[in-house]
């Protein structure tokens, strides 16, 4: 795993081996920047991390130019693995919260551009991510919120759905409540 572009370009991304993650391709993460780098400019993003895994999605924000990452992981092992490759990358925008997502989304206060979610295949409550979101009051009014899930999730229906993208076995869903493509 690497990250794909920005000044962390090609840095190897190697997690623990006995993770239980379904980490986001490369195929797949270099589709969804090559989609939000046509639609908003990256640089100086506040940007919501949740279930953030290997922490190669908080990395490639990073990389293009965010400003600030809170990366939320909840798995010891993983967490451990953030921290190291913080240590590593050694940005002073990014920060690490071990939490369970469902109890942060419910706590936490502050406002973010982009939140990207990739919550484990199958995770009950995945459906309602947008609505906690929402009620949350996380999302800036021009900001996005991405989903990644199995196609056998529909989202469609929530009010803030604006579009979806496929890539393999796997959909980004794009919510935002701006009224824009």
């Amino acid at each position: 795993m690497r990250i794909i572009g920005g000044r962390y370009r090609n840095r190897r991304i190697d997690p623990p081996k006995d993770i239980d993650a379904r980490p986001t391709t490369d195929f797949a993460r270099e589709g969804l920047f090559n989609i939000l780098h046509h639609s908003l400019p990256l640089e100086g993003l506040a940007v919501l991390d949740l279930f953030a895994g290997t922490g190669a999605v908080s990395a490639e924000f990073l990389s293009r130019g965010a400003e600030k990452v809170v990366s939320v992981e909840m798995d010891r092992l993983l967490n451990s693995h953030l921290l190291r490759l913080a240590r590593d990358l050694d940005d002073p925008g990014w920060r690490i919260v071990k939490a369970d997502v469902f109890q942060f989304l419910r706590g936490h206060q502050g406002t973010y551009d982009i939140i990207f979610a990739d919550p484990p295949f199958r995770l009950p409550g995945t459906e309602e991510l947008p609505t906690l979101v929402r009620e949350a009051g996380l999302l800036s009014s021009d900001g996005t919120l991405i989903v990644e899930h199995p196609k056998d999730i529909d989202l469609h229906t929530d009010p803030w759905f604006r579009r979806q993208r496929d890539y393999g076995t796997v959909q980004f869903s794009f919510f935002s409540p701006a009224d824009r493509p």
